[in-house]
This record gives structure tokens, sequence and C-alpha cells, in this order.
């Protein structure tokens, strides 16, 4: 039972965990992993285990939180991670809802998609291609997890940025039209894009075509403080509907609580606020 009540049930989207070994000596991994070294070079940048998501879910009275790792190209540490993602998930089941997480482009991609979501994972993510890539191949690729997803009905959930403004280590060079042809490709079954799809949720203002490719398309609010005004909030609601929004938090990167104030200055109903918080995750994740 939700500390909420049934109808107002918090699920945060967008979690990442590691293990022990890797929150303690990050700069093993860093061999080969540039991406990774990028993002967490700095001992500013958090790494966190499930013991302390539980935590924070606790302090900031978050019901239940979709976890995930990190999109590692070394086969065996994407198996190490999302193994640790998986038993701690089995281990709190009530609490942590599994993602499982790989290179998208890696040659192992989609048989440890495979193996994990006969394991148990509820979907595939958050995938991410951080470096410049040919599109087209890329595409390729995600069609076979699009595929394994969609064989499932499993979620895929997938970094997206926004093109414009200040650089940030992290932020993909990928254009809009990236994402917006992974969308066609995967019509018809519940892809996640995150950080507000990179700005992509602005063109289903669009009268042809878009509204249909992104019929299926959900908008999570990652990182949210740090790239739009509080406003965005109202702005989404009254472009998307109430019914497209996920809460999600990047925790470690900011904590849960941040994004309430954020939500709760809105100009939104307290029926958009239960959508936006957990209702509409609950019904992606919480189907069976």
């Amino acid at each position: 039972m939700p500390r909420h009540g049934t109808t107002d049930m918090r699920i945060d989207v967008h979690v990442h965990i590691f293990p022990p070994e890797i929150v303690q000596n990050r700069e093993r991994f860093f061999s080969r992993e540039p991406e990774f070294e990028l993002l967490y070079a700095s001992p500013k940048a958090k790494l966190v285990s499930a013991e302390s998501v539980l935590e924070i879910l606790e302090r900031d009275e978050v019901d239940r939180a979709v976890v995930f790792g990190f999109p590692w190209k070394n086969a065996e540490t994407a198996a190490l991670h999302n193994d640790y993602v998986l038993n701690a998930a089995t281990k709190h089941a009530h609490q942590l809802i599994p993602l499982c997480c790989m290179d998208p482009l890696g040659k192992q991609a989609v048989r440890e998609a495979e193996r994990c979501l006969q394991a148990g994972a509820k979907g595939l993510g958050e995938l991410a291609i951080y470096d410049a890539c040919n599109c087209e191949t890329a595409l390729q690729s995600l069609q076979e997890l699009v595929d394994c997803c969609r064989s499932r009905d499993a979620v895929l959930l997938v970094h997206a940025n926004e093109p414009v403004g200040h650089y940030y280590p992290g932020k993909a060079p990928q254009g809009l039209d990236f994402y917006y042809d992974l969308a066609r490709m995967a019509a018809g079954m519940p892809l996640i894009f995150a950080h507000w799809g990179g700005g992509l949720c602005f063109y289903e203002l669009l009268r042809k075509e878009a509204p249909e490719v992104l019929a299926q398309v959900y908008y999570d609010t990652a990182a949210s403080p740090f790239l739009y005004k509080p406003s965005i909030y109202e702005e989404m609601v009254r472009i998307l509907g109430k019914g497209k929004i996920l809460f999600g938090s990047d925790y470690p990167l900011l904590p849960p609580r941040r994004y309430f104030q954020d939500i709760a200055a809105a100009k939104l109903t307290e029926e958009e606020r239960r959508a936006i918080l957990g209702e509409n995750a609950a019904r992606l994740f919480l189907k069976n």
C-alpha cells in the first residue's frame, strides 16, 4: 500500500544505482569507458547503492523507483551491473523496479537484453549514446533492442537531450531527428525519452504525423531544474496532456524533493500532479 494512498502513489522512473565495488573504487572502471570517466571522474559526481536509494525514497516519501545502471561498453561490466540491479529489485520488490542497461551499439547488447528481460527486468534503460556516431547504423542497432522490448511487452527508456544551450558532460550530439526516427521505429510500444525528450515534446504541437508517431512516447522530468524553467510542467501539460509526463529525478544527480518544490508551485490541478508523480508510471510499470 503506498504511503500516500492508492490514488496518490509516487514513482520515480529515473534512478541510477551502482554495485558497491564501483561505488567504492570507480577509477578501476575508467579504462576503455570514456563516457563513464567523463561523467564520474569528479568526486562531486555521486555514485550510490540500492541501500542509499531506499533511504532517499523513505526520506522524500517516494513509494517506488525504477532503477538501472550505466551503458557500459564492456559486456562483463554491464552484466555485473545488471545482475546487481536485478538482485536489488528482487530483494526490495515492493520498492525497486529494474531496467537493464548496456551499450546499445555493443555486439552483446541484444543477448544481454534478452538475458535480463528473461530474468525479470521490466525493460531496457537508460540506454544512451553519448558520443558521435553514424545515426543510421545506431538506429539499426536500436531496432533489435526495440524488437526485443516489443516481443516482451517491455518498456524502453532512452537518454535524450536538448540540442541547444550550455554544454555539460554527457550531452549527446544527436539531433532531435534521431530521437524522432527512433520513436517512429518504436511506434505502438511504450517508449520513454529522458529529460523531456531533449525538447522533442514541443513538436507534439504539430498537426500532421508527429502526434501519431509520438502517440506512445512518454517524457520524464530528469534533470529538469538544471535545464528548464519551473513553468515547464504547466506548459507540458498544456501541450501533452497529463498522461504522458513521468516524474524522474535522475538521482543521485538531484533528490526527488527538489522536483516536488517546482511541481507544487506549478499551476497544476491535483489530478495533474498525481498523474505526473505516479499514476502514469503505475500504468506502465505495475501492469501485472
